[in-house]
């Protein structure tokens, strides 16, 4: 009896132990699902942000690092969910440097798809078309988001080298439009991404232009573009100071534009232009060398490059501005001379 009691008992120990151990796993598991239920809802909360901030993520950084700063910032909770998310997910080591926007509203989760994918914020550059070089570097130096080079200055002939061309010119080259880049972007990457778009665009407008002998190569065209560009912000008219340009070349008549006379003068320009600014002696001044100048004297924009490989056809070899904006054109000298005339009067107030 003694023998069957005592078996019961161990029986009853067992099932006791049993039950403890079971008792002890479900609770295990139910903090883990609590746990985990608490971690999903941290991570797919907003973080805690009033308004947007930035948050720069460094060349070689770990997850772990970031997670400990966005903590010390205020905008997590707990570094170890964000850093946990990036484990769990086979993202921590996916992670791409540059800088972030944090936006209101945004989830950890969100913020994580941000950083592999590589979101970064972008800035904008634009070559305003009519810009020569000089007001291109400038605007280069200027920007506070590309990285300039350390040991040297933004010179013509370091910018040439640094897009693989060192044997031309750069006024001209680059296409002028907005770009948009990454904080501290190479100032070489940006002008190389510009000299690309300018050589694929007049490649591809070269193929498709008017025949005529004057203009042997895309880079004289390139050239005439320049000279449209800052003889008229029209751009209807454009076509017609082209035409202009192209049957002067073809008579062995000189150009006689004025903004070549102005980036010939370059810093000794105050304007008005004088009869004594008409006579200065550089290659770029078509009143007194025939032909198109040696190379552009501004960034073209894609419209007056289509004017340059498309000029109207006509008779007219004068134009003259009226003050508006706009030109009035003339088959003839005399009656250039009569439009002047008009327009000086117009001008002084009184009636032609």
């Amino acid at each position: 009896m003694e023998n069957e009691n005592s078996r019961m008992n161990k029986t009853r120990g067992v099932t006791r132990v049993r039950w403890v151990l079971w008792a002890g796993f479900v609770a295990v598991l139910l903090a883990v699902a609590v746990a985990l239920g608490m971690w999903f809802r941290a991570v797919n909360a907003p973080i805690k942000l009033a308004q947007a901030e930035t948050v720069t993520l460094h060349r070689g950084e770990t997850l772990h690092h970031l997670s400990l700063r966005l903590q010390k910032r205020g905008i997590l909770s707990h570094w170890w969910t964000f850093d946990l998310l990036g484990r769990l997910l086979g993202m921590a080591r996916k992670l791409q440097a540059g800088q972030y926007r944090l936006t209101p509203g945004m989830s950890q989760v969100r913020l994580l798809r941000h950083l592999v994918a590589g979101r970064v914020i972008l800035y904008r550059f634009t070559i305003v078309p009519g810009e020569t070089f000089d007001e291109l570097r400038a605007a280069l130096i200027a920007d506070p988001e590309l990285r300039k080079p350390a040991q040297q200055p933004v010179s013509a002939s370091w910018v040439m080298q640094a897009v693989g061309h060192p044997a031309e010119s750069p006024e001209g080259v680059f296409a002028p439009e907005t770009y948009f880049f990454p904080q501290k972007t190479p100032v070489s990457s940006l002008l190389l991404r510009a000299y690309h778009r300018m050589a694929d665009f007049l490649g591809r407008a070269w193929i498709h232009r008017e025949r005529t002998p004057v203009l042997k190569t895309p880079y004289q065209a390139l050239i005439l573009a320049s000279l449209i560009e800052k003889e008229s912000a029209y751009r209807k008219e454009r076509p017609e100071i082209a035409g202009v340009f192209i049957r002067r070349l073809l008579l062995g008549m000189p150009l006689e534009s004025d903004p070549t006379v102005i980036y010939a003068l370059g810093p000794h320009f105050s304007g008005p232009l004088t009869a004594r600014d008409m006579t200065v002696s550089s290659p770029w001044n078509t009143y007194r060398h025939h032909g198109l100048p040696p190379t552009p004297i501004c960034y073209p924009s894609r419209n007056a490059l289509r004017a340059a490989l498309h000029p109207k056809i006509g008779r007219n070899l004068y134009f003259v501005a009226m003050g508006n904006g706009r030109h009035i054109f003339a088959r003839t000298l005399s009656q250039q001379d009569r439009h002047i005339a008009r327009y000086l009067l117009r001008k002084k107030g009184k009636k032609p």
